[in-house]
């Protein structure tokens, strides 16, 4: 009862404001989702578990290498649309608020003015997911985390899942990032840990679209999971484009073609995801352009492996540094407004 009264407290105090935008004749906005990949900074917090990236430890990860990863990501981000920087950024996989601000005083972002959406999950690894944006794109109006707690194992921490509230040219959207639980132990055995990380985002949505059906929503992030999998096909209800459904995953297209985000094991897993409610895939207000996902990525960001697969260059292998940008490539999309 107390999350419906927040919601419809939310909703009524978002309809009946009216916020500004600067960027009123925009017409195209580009959403980018990034697994990072391990963007600790250099300093030790002794209430994060960090040790692995200090310059003491095997990786003696360093100010200069940190740097590197910062204009080397910054760079991605900058080029997923050669026209302008992209206006919603989801995160994963950052250690904290500092890698944030560093990241948008590099140069790629210098001439433009972002803001940061972030607070410290309690994951085991110290690791949390955020959202950046452009300030003249987007206009904040709140956000709230989500907690994914395990009742048969209360001691796992994990991500929580990131819910801002923010305002497109005076249109209401929902925007999720997440970080759900990793297969490490394997795939089966955990299985539950990211079902029941998409049954708590799949409650909110749930709520949120019984106070508006024509709710625009947004969720991105790492799950962890294929388009096919429990948790987002079955608890999620994420179908593909065209299919009706509620909730439109839209790297469902690529993940059929055999493309996918992270190379393991010899093969692809379209891990990384983009998932539209039907007001943003085909509104009256917002369209996904080709209504569908797209993967980033080039040639400087691609390791050739002995196989001639062509793989996410990664920051490090083990403990040995390999000077690469991440082990994820991005998602994106292009959301045409009116």
């Amino acid at each position: 009862m107390r999350k419906i009264i927040w919601l419809l407290v939310v909703v009524a105090w978002v309809s009946g404001s009216c916020f500004a935008q600067k960027n009123n004749l925009k017409n195209e906005y580009t959403v980018v989702s990034y697994n990072v990949e391990n963007l600790f900074d250099t300093v030790d917090d002794p209430n994060v578990p960090d040790e692995e990236f200090l310059p003491e430890s095997e990786k003696m990860w360093n100010n200069e290498r940190y740097q590197k990863k910062l204009d080397d990501l910054a760079k991605v981000i900058s080029e997923v649309n050669p026209l302008e920087m992209p206006e919603i950024v989801g995160l994963v996989e950052i250690e904290n608020r500092t890698v944030l601000e560093d990241l948008i005083r590099t140069a790629a972002f210098k001439n433009h003015k972002y803001a940061i959406v972030h607070k410290e999950s309690p994951d085991y690894r110290g690791i949390d997911v955020a959202l950046i944006y452009r300030t003249d794109a987007f206009t904040e109006i709140m956000y709230e985390t989500l907690p994914v707690i395990f009742p048969d194992d209360p001691q796992f921490k994990t991500r929580d899942i990131l819910h801002v509230v923010g305002k497109i040219r005076n249109e209401t959207v929902h925007i999720f990032v997440n970080h759900w639980p990793s297969r490490i132990g394997g795939e089966d055995k955990t299985e539950s840990k990211r079902v029941l990380a998409a049954s708590v985002l799949k409650q909110r949505v749930d709520l949120l679209m019984r106070v508006d059906p024509k709710a625009r929503i947004i969720i991105m992030g790492d799950m962890n999971d294929e388009t096919g999998n429990k948790s987002l096909s079955e608890v999620l209800g994420a179908a593909s484009p065209g299919s009706g459904a509620k909730l439109v995953n839209l790297m469902m297209p690529d993940d059929t073609a055999g493309q996918g985000t992270y190379f393991y094991n010899g093969g692809w897993n379209m891990l990384d995801h983009l998932i539209v409610s039907n007001e943003v895939i085909s509104g009256k207000k917002m369209t996904v352009e080709n209504r569908k996902g797209h993967i980033y990525k080039n040639d400087w960001m691609i390791f050739t492996n002995k196989n001639g697969d062509k793989t996410p260059n990664r920051s490090y292998v083990g403990n040995k540094y390999v000077g690469g940008v991440s082990d994820h490539f991005p998602v994106y999309f292009k959301m045409i407004v009116r």
